[in-house]
């Protein structure tokens, strides 16, 4: 009889993973990582401490001596392999991540999927980590070469943890690259499974996996055998991360939080632009996503529509257990985030804001053991509520309505993120100039929330920079070196 998930769970190793083999941290240290929609416990992770890090650089070097000496192509064909055994255990991988991070088993399949799509997207890029040649006449020749960096850290966030363990070491291990994963500490367990899973696939030190707090994330920004960090995460976080690899001068990319806007003009069609929103928020991950559309500006001609038929369309989303097929909205990561979200939510009341549905947990006492907050929407927000400014990772939209273009723009811009914003509108002229007016890194029109593999990703102002899932971000993970060769003059 096949174990049941809660068998295979279980069975997750639970130590650090560190140059081929699972070690124990060097003093001790284990803490509870808990399942999101019932705070039951799944058991103890270790954490890092800093020795442990140095002995994961340490691994990783000489991991990084062997792959970058791998062919290109012999790594592509190993990458594929890779995704491949992912793509067998899609299923088991994404009950773990229900289970530990709270968001719904069926989203979390698509996370998945997105991995495997990733690693053998950039397994088809390998060849693409190119340099140039300069003319110099006759008598020389001089060229550039692409080459790893080394050691790469890769510190990950909660709301997509096997998503982001697995498709953001794609590009740095196809450019040649050691990895450390630094997996969150709320949710840990699909980085320790796919850590188990690629053992002997990879060579030794190749993929290291190190669950920790935030000081492992910290010490791994500072290591001076640590040659670049990524992180996904907060502003907060991006910041301390910048300050630790200060020091040593190293590259890093931040992909970080969002206050996105979703802005729609008065010939859009109202149920369009209802369901966009309604899409935007994720509410199925209980808006745990840097992306979300958190803020929808529409225009005042069509404001009231849109309000009802959101209403009308919220119904499809009821919290419930994150491991059941059924579940269509999960839980909040923790009860501390939890906690946070309802401090926004009677902020927005006590402001003024119009809560049109949702504001608070649900009565199911089924449900009283978990961190669930109901589908939560306000109207008549304005940009002097914290709603309307601050990043609340919660299921919580605002609806602001505008009548002149020029200020719902300044709004729209008044804030510190810079990630994503949405435009609806069969106006080809507003579409365009609105694009080319907001300040956000990544810009849908008529559509809202997909990512498309090849398409650059990433923020401005704060919300972070780099771009991921497209080559920009394969070649991040290189360095340029430029040869020069003077010819000998020929023999006469």
């Amino acid at each position: 009889m096949a174990p049941s998930h809660a068998e295979r769970i279980a069975a997750i190793r639970r130590s650090l993973y560190i140059g081929g083999a699972w070690q124990e941290p060097c003093d001790g240290r284990y803490a509870t990582t808990l399942d999101p929609g019932s705070g039951a416990s799944l058991g103890e992770v270790a954490i890092a401490a800093g020795a442990d890090v140095d002995a994961a650089v340490a691994a990783a070097r000489e991991g990084f001596r062997t792959w970058r000496a791998v062919a290109p192509l012999e790594r592509a064909r190993i990458l594929r392999h890779v995704a491949a055994i992912l793509r067998e255990h899609a299923g088991e991988l994404a009950h773990i991540d229900a289970a530990n991070c709270g968001n719904p088993v069926r989203e979390m399949g698509a996370d998945a999927a997105i991995a495997v799509a990733q690693l053998e997207f950039f397994a088809g890029l390998v060849t693409e980590a190119k340099g140039a040649s300069i003319p110099m006449g006759m008598d020389a020749v001089n060229f550039s070469v692409r080459e790893p960096l080394g050691v790469v850290a890769r510190i990950i966030p909660f709301n997509h943890p096997f998503m982001f363990a697995a498709g953001k070491s794609a590009a740095p291990l196809a450019a040649g690259n050691a990895v450390i994963v630094k997996p969150p500490d709320q949710a840990p367990l699909s980085a320790l499974r796919l850590a188990d899973l690629l053992d002997g696939v990879l060579p030794a030190g190749v993929f290291n996996v190190l669950p920790g707090d935030r000081a492992t994330g910290a010490a791994l920004a500072a290591h001076p055998g640590v040659a670049m960090v990524a992180i996904i995460g907060s502003v907060g976080a991006g910041r301390a991360v910048m300050r630790a690899a200060s020091d040593t001068v190293k590259p890093v990319l931040l992909e970080l939080g969002g206050k996105n806007a979703l802005i729609a003009f008065p010939d859009a069609d109202p149920d369009d632009v209802a369901a966009a929103a309604i899409a935007g928020m994720n509410f199925g991950w209980c808006g745990q996503s840097c992306g979300s559309t958190s803020r929808a500006f529409v225009h005042r001609d069509i404001y009231d529509e849109v309000q009802r038929r959101i209403v009308a369309r919220i119904a499809a989303f009821r919290p419930g257990p994150p491991t059941d097929p059924a579940t269509t909205m999960g839980a909040i990561v923790s009860r501390a985030q939890r906690d946070r979200v309802l401090d926004f939510i009677a902020g927005g009341i006590q402001d003024g804001a119009r809560l049109l549905c949702g504001g608070g947990p649900p009565s199911d006492p089924a449900l009283a053991g978990g961190n669930f907050v109901l589908p939560t929407v306000f109207a008549d927000a304005t940009m002097a509520m914290r709603i309307a400014r601050e990043e609340i990772f919660g299921p919580v939209l605002s609806l602001l309505p505008w009548s002149d273009a020029a200020q719902m723009l300044a709004d729209v811009n008044a804030v510190e993120y810079g990630l994503s914003c949405s435009i609806w509108t069969n106006e080809l002229d507003s579409a365009h100039r609105t694009a080319m007016a907001v300040e956000a890194g990544y810009v849908w029109i008529n559509e809202v929330g997909r990512h498309f593999l090849g398409a650059p990703f990433g923020g401005v102002k704060q919300s972070g920079f780099g771009r991921e899932e497209c080559l920009e971000e394969l070649l991040q993970f290189t360095q340029l070196k430029n040869i020069h060769l003077r010819l000998r003059s020929p023999a006469r």
